[in-house]
């Protein structure tokens, strides 16, 4: 295994809804009686349905992820792509220890640092500075490493001002700087990072990824990254990795798994609808619904003239008072063509109190030339690091089929200009 940094053999996640365990004492003690002293395999590794979050179900045992089985090599760049429940942050979760499979094992070859929601591995209470000691250690470092790494942390991060200020005080765009600096510089033989990047500005994510460019072919360290942003993934990932309910769809070149992602992306129908169960996150997005100006929602590809409204519920759980409320849509290829949050057009936070919202956004018409197009939705707490985003949801297709046009379209936006031709003098 000289050359391998990650070997993952048969891992399957099974949960159990709304419990931990088996939810009784008589059954775990009746799995552990199977499985221990007669020696047969588990029964309850026998039912369980595909983690399809947007249907109830019939099963109260779901399989994040099944029978994945792949090798790693010592310097690859790994890029990890699917859908919402596809599996892909409960991969990364086993392989960091945050979570346990239910079988199979993971073998690891070098020290991991992790990455995967805001504020990972911080103590809130600590100073900035304490956590990168903090955070050292467990990756088994001496002081005297830390000390020689902590200039260049810092001065990635850009927080020297807070940096013996508590994190609990921190924005979440602080705290992921932090944490990605930290989980790069302090020389992790394995580097692990989920879609935590997409909370930072446009500039520390592309300071974010040339990091990781470069710990990979300067460092010869392994990266494993998720991203729903397919313009990244592909800047930074020699090989790839498509998730589709819990199981490997595919694994090659990066450029093949993006075709590959897209082109289910592209086989399916107009999504224009969609609603989900309500749960304990203090934001959640409840429901989303593409239309046209009489609220009723798409059913065919609409003219490039066509006027599109999105509505959105939230549900908040109690006041909050910095929230970002965002909206970003992509186009076939994966490019994102237009990523707007409420901050930019008020120039502040939304603030909420307790209660279900909901909005309606218009979007500039024209402006999308004929293709077919993803919306992503999202809300986060700028307090508490919270967030309910979903990914890709509703699909829509621009034709031109009321237009006299008969050429191709190129470019990403369809915006005609007034043409004005004033006459000057004779020819």
């Amino acid at each position: 295994m000289s050359d391998i940094a990650i070997k993952f053999e048969n891992i399957s996640k099974q949960y159990r809804l709304g419990l931990v365990s088996t939810r009784t004492l008589s059954h775990d003690l009746k799995r552990w009686w199977i499985v221990n002293i007669q020696g047969k395999d588990d029964p309850y590794l026998k039912i369980g349905e595909k983690n399809d979050r947007s249907t109830k179900g019939e099963s109260e045992y779901v399989w994040a992820l099944r029978n994945i089985n792949f090798e790693i090599q010592k310097g690859e760049v790994i890029g990890i792509i699917g859908k919402n429940g596809a599996g892909k942050s409960t991969l990364l979760k086993i392989l960091s220890r945050v979570t346990t499979p239910t079988t199979g094992c993971i073998k690891a070859n070098g020290r991991i640092a992790s990455l995967l929601e805001v504020g990972t591995g911080f103590h809130p209470e600590m100073t900035g500075r304490e956590n990168i000691f903090m955070n050292g250690a467990i990756m088994g470092m001496t002081k005297n490493e830390i000390r020689r790494k902590m200039d260049e942390i810092i001065d990635f991060a850009g927080v020297e001002r807070y940096i013996d200020t508590p994190v609990k005080r921190y924005s979440s765009g602080m705290t992921v700087r932090l944490g990605f600096a930290v989980a790069a510089h302090l020389e992790p033989e394995i580097l692990v990072v989920d879609e935590v990047l997409a909370v930072g500005d446009a500039e520390f994510q592309k300071k974010a990824i040339g990091k990781m460019q470069d710990v990979s072919s300067n460092d010869g360290r392994t990266v494993l990254f998720v991203s729903h942003n397919m313009n990244s993934i592909r800047r930074l990932c020699s090989r790839g990795i498509l998730l589709k309910d819990g199981l490997i769809e595919f694994t090659g070149p990066m450029d093949e798994t993006i075709n590959k992602y897209l082109s289910v992306f592209q086989s399916e129908n107009i999504v224009s609808h969609v609603k989900y169960e309500e749960n304990d996150k203090e934001l959640q997005v409840l429901e989303a619904k593409l239309t046209d100006k009489n609220g009723v929602p798409l059913s065919n590809a609409v003219d490039v003239n066509f006027e599109l409204y999105l509505n959105i519920k939230y549900a908040f759980k109690h006041d909050i008072s910095k929230v970002h409320l965002t909206v970003l849509i992509g186009n076939s290829k994966g490019e994102t063509i237009l990523f707007c949050d409420r901050v930019d057009y008020y120039q502040s936070y939304a603030k909420v109190e307790k209660g279900i919202y909901e909005t309606t956004l218009k979007i500039p018409n024209p402006l999308l030339i004929p293709d077919k197009y993803s919306i992503t939705i999202g809300c986060a707490s700028a307090e508490t690091w919270v967030d309910d985003h979903k990914y890709n949801v509703l699909c829509f297709e621009i034709s031109d089929v009321d237009s006299f046009r008969t050429r191709q379209r190129q470019g990403y936006v369809f915006q005609p200009l007034k043409w004005e031709l004033i006459k000057k003098s004779e020819q």
